[in-house]
């Protein structure tokens, strides 16, 4: 018995002892498949977290390339910009530093953390650019208070400088931070959050050769984040550069002289397609996307009736109203329905079926052939011409002249034009084309649109007679150290054969509509030099108030194409004034004196220096200078 309870009470012990035993065991082992764990699997990683609590990597942009004009003239360079960045690990309290940041620097508060959110998902000791193009007070204010603003960082990066303001503003395009969809495209993997990219113009066509590659430092900084030393650093390499074949002195004179009218304006070089001047109006200022546009600047530009952030060359789609008369001539020569001497009377209308087409002279030209049709820019002779030929004979040529798609300059978003077949109208919208349809479309109305890129394109290719060049932006790439990197030459996009007698008979009309008593190019004149061309007035809506006035925004456009020097031509332009309602008397003094500007640079006709140096037309050619006037108050 005593036995038994000697046992019972000596085994409680002993059990108690083995259960702890085990218990202790049990710990040991999970002690050490946790250090085995830590040391072995998660050794590389915790030694790279360790590393960078006291190693930063700072990245260091590159400095775009810079763009040049032909002439070697920089036009887009660099200058430093100072931003705002936040290092999320040294980030106490998020909220309080993004409320502190925008109550002391006069920031949105939204904005703030929106760039925050846009920096999620990378290493928390990389830098996230909450703030771009701070000002140097904001800067100091930060300087003084880095202690009290844990995270904070300054980092200076380079932004584009423009060293004529607004200049090709449409052109150069613009820059601006690069977009949560951006970084997902595969040629912005190597991009970091904050990174500028180009949004639109050549910057836009050519980030990969503009942008470089960014460099970057690794420096050890203390337990608060502060600078010790740099550890390793990797210089970035600059961006190449890029020489355009825009004149900038030219660019210059054709953007003024627009004045405050709205529309666009290419020059071109007939014999390479090279683009010599590219015009918008009005303009923008590229600098504001790269900085803080105030909402009053942003909202100016959206109201603004003359639309300055559309590109108009490139994009602005416009019927070329009398300046497709060109193509349809062209086309009534080489299919032998008319020649130089063919006539038609116009008496100021021409009736098809029940519905009358009304000449833009009320009181009609009388008889006219070919060469006085183009000069008085005559509406009945080619209603007639175009009934003839038909729409779709009309779109051949057109197309022929590269009409009616976009030309391949190398700008995203080019747009092509418009030029209908009775297919086209079949397809769009069920319905045959009517005869009727053909009239307005031989005089580059109705449906026809066009760009002034392909105004441009078109007007050279008649000048050369028959070679449609790819319109040329860049004429060389180098890279940093001043080495060609690329030298790109005239590629001709097409050859249109076509009798070297139809070209001359259009070319001595397009003469007479600039030089001749009656033609209404007139104002576009030159007398050192032999301009051809034709205007063109294109309806935008036929709406009048109570006292016959317009409203500007339903204006007829005003265009103008023309080439010289007429025996040997050079150049070519193509002006579109929105709104100007007439082709002589508002887009072809525009052209004139881009026109001038041109020669003036080669050095053929001399810049007037005084007041009374300067020649005056009508002291030359009098009566012809008041006919031209008649004929532009009243002309299509």
């Amino acid at each position: 018995m005593k036995d038994q309870q000697y046992i019972r009470e000596n085994g409680e012990p002993k059990r108690r002892i083995f259960g702890l035993s085990i218990t202790a065991a049990a710990m040991f082992f999970l002690l050490l498949t946790r250090l085995w764990y830590l040391q072995i699997l998660e050794s590389e990683n915790l030694l790279d977290q360790s590393e960078n609590n006291r190693l930063r990597f700072v990245p260091v942009a590159a400095p775009r390339g810079a763009i040049l004009d032909r002439n070697g003239k920089v036009i887009v360079s660099n200058s430093p910009s100072f931003s705002v960045a936040v290092i999320p690990q040294d980030v106490k309290d998020k909220d309080a530093l993004i409320d502190s940041l925008s109550r002391y620097l006069n920031l949105d508060r939204a904005e703030l953390l929106g760039k925050w959110q846009k920096g999620k998902g990378r290493a928390k000791y990389y830098p996230i650019i909450v703030a771009s193009g701070i000002t140097r007070d904001q800067l100091e204010f930060l300087e003084e208070n880095r202690l009290r603003l844990a995270g904070v960082d300054i980092e200076m990066k380079p932004v584009r400088e423009y060293a004529n303001g607004m200049l090709a503003a449409h052109l150069l395009g613009y820059l601006g931070e690069i977009s949560e969809s951006e970084m997902d495209i595969e040629q912005f993997r190597e991009y970091n959050a904050g990174d500028y990219v180009g949004k639109s113009g050549i910057e836009r066509s050519w980030e990969m050769e503009l942008h470089g590659a960014d460099g970057g430092r690794q420096i050890e900084v203390d337990a608060r984040g502060r600078f010790l030393r740099t550890v390793t650093e990797t210089n970035p390499t600059i961006g190449n550069s890029l020489v355009l074949t825009i004149d900038s002195d030219l660019q210059k004179q054709t953007e003024q002289a627009f004045g405050d009218k709205a529309g666009a304006a290419v020059v071109m070089d007939v014999n390479s397609g090279e683009i010599l001047a590219f015009s918008s109006n009005p303009g923008f200022d590229p600098s504001l996307f790269t900085g803080r546009m105030s909402p009053e600047q942003w909202k100016s530009y959206l109201e603004d009736k003359r639309h300055p952030l559309e590109n108009k060359a490139l994009k602005g789609q416009y019927p070329p109203g009398s300046t497709f008369k060109v193509i349809t001539a062209l086309a009534g020569l080489e299919e032998g329905l008319i020649d130089e001497n063919t006539t038609v009377d116009c008496g100021g209308s021409y009736k098809v079926g029940n519905n009358t087409f009304k000449c833009w002279n009320k009181k009609g030209h009388g008889r006219v052939n070919l060469k006085q049709a183009l000069k008085e820019s005559c509406d009945v002779y080619f209603y007639q011409l175009g009934e003839r030929l038909g729409v779709d004979k009309i779109a051949v040529y057109a197309k022929k002249f590269g009409l009616g798609e976009p030309l391949g300059i190398g700008l995203d978003n080019e747009k092509g034009g418009m030029i209908p077949t009775a297919a086209w109208k079949e397809k769009k919208y069920g319905k045959k084309w009517y005869r009727g349809e053909t009239l307005p479309v031989a005089i580059g109305q109705g449906y026809v649109l066009t760009t002034p890129i392909q105004l441009a394109s078109m007007i050279a290719t008649v000048a050369n007679e028959g070679t449609i060049y790819r319109p040329q932006l860049v004429k060389r790439i180098i890279d940093p150290d001043g080495k060609v990197v690329k030298e790109f030459k005239p590629r001709v996009i097409a050859r249109i054969g076509m009798k070297p007698a139809s070209y001359r008979a259009i070319k001595d009309g397009l003469l007479a509509v600039v030089n001749e008593s009656r033609g209404t190019g007139g104002m576009a004149r030159l007398y050192e030099v032999k301009v051809a061309g034709k205007t063109g007035t294109s309806q935008v809506v036929k709406l009048r108030d109570n006292q016959g006035n317009v409203p500007y925004q339903f204006r007829d456009h005003a265009l103008f194409v023309g080439f010289a020097p007429y025996d040997k031509p050079e150049v070519a332009v193509g002006v579109i004034v929105e709104h100007g309602e007439h082709g002589g008397g508002a887009a072809a003094p525009i052209a004139g004196r881009i026109l001038r500007a041109y020669f003036e640079g080669k050095g053929i006709i001399r810049k007037p220096v005084k007041k009374e140096d300067a020649v005056d037309a009508a002291e030359v050619a009098p009566e012809a200078g008041k006919e031209e006037q008649k004929t532009v108050n009243s002309e299509e």
